[in-house]
């Protein structure tokens, strides 16, 4: 099965955060004044997709307070279907970020374990009329390791896109502290990254799920991609971005894939002013889901690295630029002329 050329809905599965950040890069200890923004991988994702001009519905839990409440206005503003979006009696997570800067690196702590998203519930998600009008549907590593309900809600999903024949991108993330019910987290990403189509990440992520140890070299990146397609033979294409950190503020990344015929890669893209880190694996997510459903496997990487060079400029969990500010990129206008 290939990505659908038929546009359609794209579905997001995962938990919606707030996070809370001292302005001007200072530390906690330094404020009393916090900045603060909606966002999550899964929905940084839709709402970058959204921005681009496609249909997308975030499938989530929030708080039934004033909190959730803002949350959902956000995910509207962002153009996000939230007909789909639960309200529990449960606290919306959270998290503080410490932006660094120069050669102190930024610092984040979590509030989610029992957090509104956790308590979702395969009985909560109408997975058929949700996924009647797919074409593609995305989850992270994340969410199956918030709970094990929003494992076992993610299979349900899973397998149910399986059998539509809709297109799955599976961004295994794995967080080895967020597993906390039990479960070992890289078997499970390994059952259901088996339930996907298209991986999104490289050697490390697939030596964590396949327990292997290939190296990062591009003939490392090839064979690792291989043994992946062979121990899950419904992941059609690996895309994985590189980046390489001079300091927290100087950062360079190009993006690589296996397509399961050849091997192709990005030139590097450098940003000397980091504006915001947060996100910008999310802004590859969504440029590689785009990409792939209009261009063809060169042009889809490029893209989904030009839109991720591009979010470091961009404060906040989202990026909010257009796919013409993207191949402008992709066409050598880094200079950040001004436009008149």
């Amino acid at each position: 099965m290939s990505i659908s050329t038929k546009h359609r809905k794209i579905v997001t599965f995962g938990e919606v955060l707030m996070r809370l950040s001292p302005a001007e890069k200072r530390k906690l200890t330094q404020t009393n004044r916090i900045d603060f923004y909606f966002g999550g991988t899964e929905m940084n994702v839709a709402a970058s997709l959204s921005y681009f001009g496609e249909q997308t519905q975030q499938i989530t839990n929030v708080s039934d307070d004033l909190v959730g409440d803002a949350a959902i206005t956000k995910m509207r503003q962002f153009g996000i279907d939230v007909s789909a979006v639960n309200k529990v009696n449960h606290p919306l997570g959270l998290y503080f970020l410490e932006v660094g800067a120069g050669m102190r690196a930024s610092k984040i702590a979590y509030n989610r374990f029992h957090g509104s998203f956790s308590k979702i519930t395969p009985e909560s998600v109408n997975w058929e009329a949700i996924l009647d009008e797919a074409s593609n549907l995305h989850w992270t590593g994340i969410s199956p390791a918030i709970s094990e309900n929003a494992y076992e809600t993610l299979k349900i999903g899973l397998l149910k896109a399986k059998a539509k024949g809709i297109t799955i991108t599976a961004d295994p993330a794995y967080r080895s502290n967020l597993w906390k019910y039990g479960k070992e987290g890289c078997e499970v990403l390994k059952e259901l990254v088996s339930l996907s189509t298209i991986f999104i990440g490289g050697v490390k992520e697939i030596n964590e799920i396949l327990k292997t140890d290939f190296d990062f070299s591009e003939n490392g990146f090839i064979e690792a991609s291989k043994a992946l397609i062979e121990t899950c033979p419904s992941i059609e294409k690996v895309f994985d971005k590189v980046r390489t950190g001079l300091s927290a503020g100087w950062q360079k990344v190009y993006g690589r894939a296996w397509t399961g015929l050849e091997y192709i890669e990005t030139d590097e893209l450098e940003v000397t002013d980091v504006v915001d880190r947060i996100g910008t694996g999310d802004a590859y997510a969504a440029g590689l889901i785009y990409g792939l459903i209009h261009f063809d496997n060169e042009k889809a990487l490029r893209f989904a690295n030009a839109a991720c060079a591009l979010k470091h400029t961009i404060l906040g969990d989202v990026n909010l630029v257009s796919p013409q500010e993207i191949e402008e990129v992709m066409a050598g206008n880094t200079g950040g002329r001004i436009k008149r």
